[in-house]
């Protein structure tokens, strides 16, 4: 983990990329083991979140990245990469995240599944909060601003990218402890709204 923010942190600062955190929730008050959900507009979120987290994450990412210079220094170990095209690898990717969790780690992950273009945000899947239900473990949300103003679709050395101001906002917990599948959707309805209305609120204030 200590390696994997070291590199992070120099690929940012030699782009001229800093970022600005806003609190909802304190780190020391974020319960572990939890699932955390983001929005997902450029590669730059990941990178970030190690910095937005100084808290031990394992992501669950798409395998594809195993093949994106850079970011396949991030994801060779600890993380769980799945094949989006591949219900049975999704499936045991799940599994695996769901061991990670019954170890004490805090699970990563994107819900849109890929990354969206221009900020725009997806429907969200489930998988992440019906992992968070059966484990009884909290959902911690986190809205990336602007990243995709920054770093576009595409990834390092494939895409436009400017130095500037990312910003990060760390939501409040959300429990789930006596939540059951029938919760799923409104918990991930809950969540993407919160999400929606974050980014609303900070394009309004531009």
């Amino acid at each position: 983990m200590f390696l994997k923010r070291l590199d992070g942190g120099i690929a940012i600062f030699l782009s001229g990329i800093f970022y600005k955190r806003y609190y909802n929730a304190k780190i020391k008050d974020i319960p572990q083991p939890c699932v955390i959900v983001a929005n997902h507009a450029s590669y730059l979120d990941i990178i970030l979140a190690y910095h937005a987290l100084p808290i031990n994450i394992i992501f669950m990412a798409k395998a594809e990245l195993l093949k994106v210079p850079l970011f396949n220094i991030f994801f060779k170990k600890l993380d769980v990469p799945v094949n989006r095209k591949s219900n049975s690898d999704a499936h045991k990717a799940l599994l695996k995240a769901g061991e990670e969790i019954d170890k004490g780690h805090n699970m990563f992950i994107f819900p849109e599944g890929t990354i969206s273009n221009e900020g725009k945000l997806k429907s969200f899947k489930n998988g992440a909060f019906k992992l968070a239900i059966d484990k009884q473990v909290p959902i911690v949300p986190i809205t990336f601003i602007s990243n995709w103003k920054l770093l576009q679709n595409g990834g390092f050395f494939k895409s436009l990218g400017r130095p500037g101001l990312a910003k990060i906002v760390i939501h409040a917990p959300i429990s789930t402890k006596g939540m059951t599948d029938e919760n799923l959707v409104s918990l991930r309805e809950q969540v993407r709204d919160l999400t929606l209305e974050t980014l609303k609120a900070f394009k309004q204030e531009q």
